[in-house]
């Protein structure tokens, strides 16, 4: 058995960038862009009023003081003219700010009788207006690697970038193998259950930002992997769930190495999850997951979430960690890594009482696993540990 951090490191080593394709903003949100977006103009262009009100020269807005109204400056349509001493201008929110003014006085804070207006309040001592380039200027980036976020899509539109280079999302394969297996639905016969493991790992691939292709169920017999096999090309990633253990029945590694994967592992020194197989099957990553439910779920978020961020192109690296306080004592660990199904609090953690690796109702209502290193001693409550949040709020 290999260790969890050697697991990733091969299947790193496996996992290929994807392919750089430009895509629309309307299309970007939540993809990976794998170059730096520069800005093509300044933010903003000029300098703009910041209130509505009036503009007059630097340091003339005081109070009590009068001056002529000789046009208006609104977003969009500027004042071409100069202003000058004893003069105003009406300006909007968003105007650009005529030559000859420094300051603009907030319309709360004058009084207007025809083209005549008087400053009747106390202007603060800020000059109410934006300068150009105060939020970015042209030539400022926008750095890579990130996937793309609302405010960032709105950013990249301000900088008059109309569409961005991403990586194209990788195609993942997923096919579930065993006779005991129906689909949801159907009928399942008296030794049969239904497959579950395929629609969590569907989501958390499409929630990646790569793209699922849900394959039908494979039979516990090689004609039938073989055919899985053949309708899973193309796809990038290969994912099957179940027949990689050792059991007469846990036929996927011989089918796959008799079609050509190069296998790269198999076994890992943690709970839930030892049997995980990966390796190279023609131009495809394959990951065999183990067929636990709790198991694939698990190994989905330690092995495959990080194998697809990196092959689109974000830093390679494990599942994210934090720290936080223990809620209730845990005995010693064994010899093998153990990732607890959790529930995270306000900086607490503390694990459920039931760890069986069948258990889907536990892992529905964690929302964090608790890593115990191998041979960690036993913990009480209070000490500092580590743990993975999933993908639900922590």
């Amino acid at each position: 058995m290999i260790t969890v951090d050697e697991a990733l490191d091969h299947l790193f080593a496996l996992a290929p960038a994807m392919p750089r394709e430009a895509v629309p903003l309307l299309r970007a949100r939540g993809r990976v862009m794998i170059a730096d977006a520069v800005a093509r103009r300044s933010q903003p262009p000029f300098a703009a009023s910041a209130m509505d009100g009036y503009g007059v020269a630097a340091g003339a807005g005081l109070s009590g003081a009068g001056f002529d109204v000789i046009g208006e400056a609104a977003a969009g349509h500027g004042f071409a003219g100069t202003v000058g001493a004893g003069q105003a201008v009406r300006i909007f929110t968003g105007a650009p700010v005529p030559e000859g003014v420094g300051h603009v006085v907030l319309q709360e804070d004058c009084t207007r009788q025809g083209d005549r207006v008087t400053v009747t309040g106390t202007p603060g001592a800020g000059s109410n207006i934006r300068p150009a380039g105060g939020d970015f200027t042209q030539g400022d980036r926008l750095t890579a690697p990130r996937r793309l976020t609302p405010a960032d899509l709105a950013l990249l539109a301000a900088m008059n970038v109309a569409e961005v280079p991403v990586a194209r999302k990788p195609v993942v394969a997923l096919i579930s193998t065993g006779d005991e297996l129906v689909m949801p639905g159907e009928a399942p016969g008296p030794d049969q259950i239904i497959a579950s493991n395929s629609f969590g790992l569907h989501a958390l691939i499409e929630e990646a930002g790569a793209s699922a292709r849900l394959l039908p169920i494979a039979a516990d017999n090689p004609a039938s992997l073989h055919t899985a096999f053949g309708l899973a090309e193309g796809a990038d990633v290969i994912v099957t769930i179940g027949g990689a253990s050792v059991g007469d029945h846990d036929i996927v590694g011989r089918v796959a190495e008799d079609i050509g994967m190069a296998r790269a592992f198999y076994k890992i020194a943690m709970r839930p999850g030892k049997p995980l197989m990966a390796g190279r099957l023609d131009d495809a990553v394959m990951i065999g997951l183990p067929g636990n439910p709790v198991s694939a779920m698990v190994c989905g978020h330690l092995f495959l979430l990080p194998v697809l961020r990196a092959m689109l192109g974000l830093p390679a690296g494990p599942a994210p960690r934090l720290t936080a306080t223990l809620g209730a004592d845990v005995d010693a660990n064994g010899p093998r890594e153990h990732y607890m199904r959790a529930r995270l609090s306000g900086g607490t953690v503390t694990p459920f009482d039931r760890q069986d690796s069948a258990l889907l109702s536990i892992l529905s209502e964690a929302n964090a696993l608790l890593v115990r290193p191998i041979g960690d001693g036993p913990r009480q409550a209070g000490e500092t540990v580590e743990v993975v949040p999933l993908s639900r709020e922590s």
